[in-house]
This record gives structure tokens, C-alpha cells and sequence, in this order.
């Protein structure tokens, strides 16, 4: 039997976190939530700044919107992603800033490139 403490996060947090670091663990994706923290750009403006494959990144954009970190919308025959969860965004600063020593704006994280 196991006792249950009643201080610090539930489990629940625990298990999100770790949703949220499984869906950051490659770089093409943290490249991408890095992109997208700037703002909304479409798939050809991804393609340009990481440098991967159509299905490449079709595939990471894929997963970062079924995952609810990220949103699109279409126009015309573009279609345009943009941060959906902010805790996406705010965990690639957190992370970035550790590794890097750097302090990072809160509007953009510099991993893009």
C-alpha cells in the first residue's frame, strides 16, 4: 500500500508534462513551435526556415495539430499554422534558455534556425 500525499502537483500535471515533452522531443518540432512563436506562416515559409522535406514536415505539423499544440486556418490553397497551446511555446523557451544560458524574448524563441 502505497501513501498519497496531498502536497505538490497531481498526477495529472506530471502526465501532461510528459505529453508535452514526448511531442517536443525532436528538434524539427521544437524548430517548428520555434517558428511559430514569431507568428502564423504557412507550410512553404516552414519548409524555407527548417530546410526538411514536404512529408517531412507535413508529418511534424501534423502531429504538433493533432496534438492541440498548434492551429490552422485555410486561404485560398495556403494553409497557415500558428501557436494553439502557449505552454508549448513557453517550455522550448524554458528549455532553450537553460541549455543555451541565453534569455529569450517571450514573444519568440531563437531555435528556428
Amino acid at each position: 500500500m502505497t501513501e498519497q500525499h496531498d502536497e505538490g502537483p497531481s498526477l495529472k500535471v506530471f502526465e501532461r508534462a510528459a505529453e508535452l515533452f514526448g511531442l517536443l522531443s525532436t528538434p524539427v518540432r521544437l524548430r517548428i513551435v520555434s517558428a511559430l512563436c514569431e507568428g502564423e506562416r504557412n507550410v512553404t515559409e516552414l519548409r524555407e526556415l527548417i530546410d526538411v522535406s514536404q512529408p517531412n514536415i507535413s508529418q511534424h505539423l501534423n502531429m504538433l495539430y493533432r496534438s492541440g499544440a498548434v492551429t490552422k486556418r485555410r486561404h485560398g490553397s495556403q494553409v497557415f499554422y500558428r501557436i494553439a497551446d502557449e505552454y508549448c511555446g513557453l517550455v522550448c523557451r524554458a528549455v532553450a534558455s537553460q541549455v543555451t544560458g541565453e534569455t529569450f524574448s517571450d514573444k519568440c524563441l531563437s531555435i528556428a534556425n
